[in-house]
């Protein structure tokens, strides 16, 4: 985060871009369900980037916020997840994994989306007076989506990254790997308080940040 910023400044530039990737995230997903035979999220008005109908207000609102006026370096949060019904899906485990995998791929876009506003920014400059500000905030919107998208893809269940591996693993493999799930959330909090989280994200964050940024 940028260091010259005040508080107000700083949540200025990051809620947009933290809001349109996490509820984009869940869109996807509830997206990629309708798409392969599972209309249980769509029934609930899921299939939709209106942030109302994804947020969650402590993950969505309250923590993120949080972290920002905390300065503490590294940001996340989460929307209501997305119901999904896998008795819906021609095939399950393959389905599940595609749709899973659509979150990340939403986060990456939106990356690449927020490129290509600082491009535009940066064309625009000096005879806009807001593209400095543009630029910082789709800064922001690059670096939530890349965290977002490696912290998903993380082979931890409940995470997307767990989703996939496990609609790829044989299937005696997948059920015992299935049956870590209940253990996933202290495994993540775990590599959190640990530093270890932050010592596997960030190199691959990094490196996805740059050569986005290279783009430009």
């Amino acid at each position: 985060m940028s260091e010259n910023f005040t508080v107000v400044q700083q949540i200025a530039i990051w809620s947009l871009p933290m809001l349109l990737a996490i509820t984009g995230h869940e869109a996807a997903h509830a997206w990629a369900a309708l798409r392969l035979g599972d209309k249980t999220a769509y029934r609930l008005g899921r299939v939709t980037l209106n942030p109302i109908k994804h947020i969650d207000p402590i993950g969505t609102i309250i923590l993120p916020l949080a972290m920002v006026a905390l300065q503490v370096g590294f940001i996340f949060g989460w929307a209501k997840p997305v119901p999904i019904d896998v008795r819906q899906f021609k095939q399950a485990r393959r389905d599940m994994a595609l749709t899973a995998l659509a979150g990340p791929t939403a986060n990456l876009l939106m990356a690449i989306f927020w490129l290509l506003i600082i491009k535009l920014a940066i064309l625009l400059q000096p005879s806009f007076h807001q593209a400095e500000f543009l630029v910082h905030v789709g800064r922001a919107g690059i670096i939530v989506n890349v965290g977002l998208m490696v912290l998903n893809m993380l082979p931890i269940l409940p995470l997307d990254g767990g989703r996939v591996l496990h609609g790829i693993l044989p299937r005696n493999l997948a059920d015992s790997f299935g049956q870590l799930e209940p253990f996933g959330l202290f495994i993540l909090i775990g590599l959190l308080i640990s530093g270890v989280l932050e010592k596997l994200l960030f190199p691959v964050m990094i490196a996805i940040y740059r050569s986005l940024v290279w783009l430009l």
